[in-house]
């Protein structure tokens, strides 16, 4: 919808802008629909035990954090990497505060520094 008014906004001839903006929205409402369509992952993280998506195992399991935003990489059956993100609009408060807490009990804590003598 923003797209389609910045067109409207912009210094573009009318003639122009109206057919762009209606093929904005048209492609935004094709997106959103694509994405509704997806089906629902399934990510399991247990204390013990392998951690799984979908049913499949996963290796080498980085999850990061970059504020709000998570970001889970790991290597696949075929040894690919593969990767994905949470937004604050997919993820809600509380499953991102649990994923959180089950990624804290799973990571070693971090060696103590040393000090230079």
């Amino acid at each position: 919808m923003s797209g389609a008014i910045s067109v409207l906004a912009s210094g573009m001839p009318r003639v122009f802008a109206w057919p762009l903006a209606l093929l904005v929205t048209g492609y935004g409402v094709f997106l959103a629909r694509s994405a509704a369509r997806r089906p629902s992952r399934q990510l399991v993280w247990p204390q013990d035990g392998p951690i799984t998506l979908d049913g499949d195992a996963l290796a080498d399991v980085d999850l990061q954090w970059r504020g709000p935003l998570a970001f889970l990489c790991w290597r696949g059956a075929d040894n690919r990497s593969r990767r994905l993100s949470w937004w604050p609009d997919t993820l809600p408060a509380g499953p991102r505060r649990e994923l959180r807490l089950a990624a804290m009990q799973r990571s070693p804590a971090r060696p103590a520094r040393s000090m230079a003598t």
